[in-house]
């Protein structure tokens, strides 16, 4: 494969991490209203999920009248969730350096790469502490996973191209 495929490649790669990220940002600003509607359709009558994943929308159930309950008494509480929209859309940003110079800037993709090694131990602490169902814990690490995967072809076509380009 030629460098500038391999460029390409590598490029495709990173917007699609970095659109992700900066969804999974901006969905964290609207919490509570995105709650609403999820509780909505989940226990809609034409849902399937009371009958058969009641565990799902009682806990959808619970979080939603959690950050009801904290939007109306203790709405500063949400502020967290805000700093942890932030946070995904500047390490979003930082992924510009890697699009723009991979060679270069492969630290942010090991970055990444330590980050998504690091939802896993996070979740299993912080979930029990937090009272989240195990299930729930499951899904949350399934994001280090999920994160993992593309970071770790860039990585790979990244060292393709340093190599490359020694040549």
């Amino acid at each position: 494969m030629s460098e500038r495929a391999l460029l390409r490649r590598i490029r495709v790669w990173l917007v699609v991490f970095i659109v992700c990220l900066v969804l999974s940002g901006l969905t964290a600003f609207p919490l509570v209203h995105e709650l609403r509607l999820i509780e909505n359709l989940l226990t809609s009558s034409a849902s399937p999920v009371p009958e058969h994943f009641p565990a799902l929308a009682e806990w959808i159930t619970r979080v939603r009248t959690g950050l009801d309950e904290a939007d109306a008494r203790h709405p500063f509480v949400l502020y967290g969730t805000d700093w942890l929209a932030f946070a995904h859309l500047v390490i979003a940003v930082a992924f510009y350096g890697p699009y723009r110079d991979p060679v270069r800037n492969i630290w942010v993709v090991q970055f990444g790469m330590i980050a998504c090694a690091g939802i896993a131990p996070l979740a299993l602490i912080c979930g029990p502490i937090r009272d989240i169902p195990f299930w729930w814990t499951v899904i949350d690490m399934s994001f280090g996973v999920f994160g993992v995967v593309p970071l770790l072809i860039v990585y790979r076509m990244i060292r393709r191209l340093e190599a490359a380009r020694e040549t």
